[in-house]
């Protein structure tokens, strides 16, 4: 870069009398503001192209700021499901803001509002976005002059006449009286506080997210545990009426027993299989207490006896239909993924905050105020004082440490792209995976359906053979055995269904939109009131599987007959 042609005025040399002096001392002042404010000028045009790892082109480019602009990094999407073919599996877009409706239990939409208002966690996530939201505050005052600060203080002093030139001491003792006010600008040549203001709006965005993101993750807790709840209560039934058909063998076995028509061993393998039955129903009632325990924390309440809130209700019945959507719709739906691509874009806008250190810090500073011996004097014309002008600090013979943090920020940014891309993949497997769940668990229940009524059949036939006496105790005990286990399958598989949709739906990230819409608490009918049907109302659009037949054991009377 040339520097700027000479003044001709400023090398032209004057007499030596006391007018040129004049002059040249007048011409002298009047230049010196313009020199400074070229040589400033020049340093700003020298300074883009020459340090930092912005071009001028680039600088010019992203509005003024160093670094680089952020940009949605591509993520690995597949095409479509790996069901897509399965005609339960619906690609066109639906509400998915209130998925747990498709169950039509008032219970299940009463818990989740509930969760909603009173959860702690997310309470916590609530109070993340307020803390987000001030700390982007700060970012944008630094916009603004940085310091500002009103000063004021009194002194009273003495000066020592021991000292070096002592005779200019006029005034041994004084008073000195000041106040003022301060200002220093940093000026953002280089976008170091934009760049700090934009990471700090992502941040901000990336903290909304997270919240939406605790919502979903407490909405499907909801829905798990309750269903898991209610799949206890189903198997604990279930147990409880084999109890009472092996109870009513255990007296057929023992009325032949006194009756000679048979020996002891038949007694005593009917109260083994009775005994091994009954074992399972604490164990049971354990599960049925923790998942009551574990919707407790997620209401935001102690844990307490949920049965006389709940009351008695079926698994819930899911829909035969899951509305999918398309994979694409992940990158805007799962708060998840949003959230990582937010905290990508943040931490883009720090590799500019760094770069930043490369080139100078051009200030504007300055003060005014009064200083005066006598108070009373303070706030006179003649005790004004103040100074003001540019300043510039440029951060040289760094050993690498600059450098070294921008590679920092760089590599930080790479490993959140990274964790973007892997977080939408990630989500595409909760989804699959949910999926896969829900359809095959609909097969499965109906199998082991059919196969429950067949051994309930077998049980039946045994029961009566033995009776008549034309087979011998052991096949009843293996019948009995059986049937016990086929049905808590049974029980699993039902509430699989239900478990499978709720993970697919908290997957494709539905649930979150309710704290734009609110919720009120579903009111319960009280304890022994008629309870709906329990077959759940089919959504619009979706059609109810058919829930398969709940096989109830052929009871006896209490004579053995």
């Amino acid at each position: 870069m040339q520097a700027p042609p000479p003044d001709p005025a400023g090398d032209r040399k004057s007499p030596p009398s006391s007018e040129g002096v004049s002059r040249v001392f007048v011409h002298t002042t009047r230049r010196r503001p313009d020199r400074s404010t070229a040589c400033l000028a020049g340093l700003l045009v020298l300074v883009v192209p020459l340090s930092g790892c912005t071009s001028l082109k680039d600088y010019i480019h992203n509005g003024f700021k160093v670094g680089p602009n952020y940009g949605r990094p591509p993520a690995p999407v597949a095409p479509d499901w790996i069901d897509a073919a399965d005609a339960r599996v619906r690609k066109d877009p639906d509400d998915l803001s209130r998925w747990w409706t498709v169950f039509n239990d008032p219970v299940l939409d009463s818990l989740v509002c509930s969760a909603y208002q009173q959860n702690l966690s997310l309470r916590q996530a609530g109070f993340r976005v307020l803390e987000a939201r001030a700390q982007r505050g700060i970012a944008a005052g630094n916009f603004f002059p940085q310091t500002q600060q009103a000063t004021s203080d009194y002194t009273r002093n003495a000066i020592s006449t021991e000292t070096a030139n002592r005779s200019f001491v006029q005034n041994r003792f004084y008073g000195q009286w000041d106040y003022g006010f301060n200002l220093a600008w940093e000026l953002d040549f280089w976008g170091r506080f934009r760049r700090a203001i934009e990471s700090a709006d992502a941040n901000l965005d990336a903290s909304v997210e997270d919240y939406d993101a605790v919502l979903v993750t407490l909405l499907g807790d909801v829905a798990t545990y309750y269903v898991q709840a209610r799949t206890f209560e189903q198997r604990i039934r279930y147990a409880r009426t084999n109890v009472e058909v092996q109870r009513k063998t255990l007296i057929i076995a023992e009325a032949r027993f006194k009756a000679g028509t048979t020996g002891e061993l038949d007694v005593v393998q009917a109260r083994s299989t009775l005994e091994q039955t009954e074992a399972q129903i604490p164990e049971f009632e354990i599960g049925l207490r923790q998942a009551y325990n574990q919707l407790c924390i997620l209401l935001g309440i102690p844990p307490e006896d949920l049965r006389a809130r709940l009351g008695p209700a079926p698994i819930p019945t899911a829909p035969a239909e899951v509305v999918a959507g398309i994979p694409a719709d992940l990158l805007r739906r799962r708060p998840d993924v949003r959230r990582a691509e937010r905290q990508a874009a943040a931490q883009s806008a720090q590799i500019g905050v760094a770069e930043a250190d490369f080139y100078p810090h051009i200030s504007i500073t300055g003060t005014i105020g009064s200083s005066a011996e006598q108070f009373t004097n303070l706030f006179r014309s003649t005790a004004l004082e103040g100074t003001v002008g540019p300043t510039v600090q440029w951060n040289i013979l760094n050993y690498g440490r600059i450098l070294n943090n921008v590679r920092f920020q760089e590599a930080t940014f790479q490993a959140l792209v990274a964790a973007y891309q892997n977080a939408v993949l990630t989500a595409a497997q909760d989804v699959e995976n949910g999926m896969v769940t829900f359809l095959r668990a609909q097969e499965r229940t109906k199998f082991q359906a059919a196969s429950v009524a067949d051994a309930e059949k077998a049980v039946e036939l045994v029961v009566a053979q033995y009776r008549a006496g034309t087979v011998d105790f052991t096949r009843v005990t293996q019948l009995e055995q059986t049937l016990v286990p086929l049905e808590d399958v049974l029980a699993q598989a039902q509430g699989e269904i239900a478990l499978g949709l709720i993970q697919a739906y908290r997957a494709l990230g539905g649930g979150w939109q309710i704290r734009c819409t609110g919720c009120e608490p579903t009111v319960l009918p009280p304890a022994g009131a008629p309870r709906p049907p329990d077959g759940p109302k089919p959504a619009p659009g979706l059609q109810p599987v058919l829930a398969p037949p709940k096989p109830t054991p052929k009871g006896y009377n209490g004579d053995g007959a």
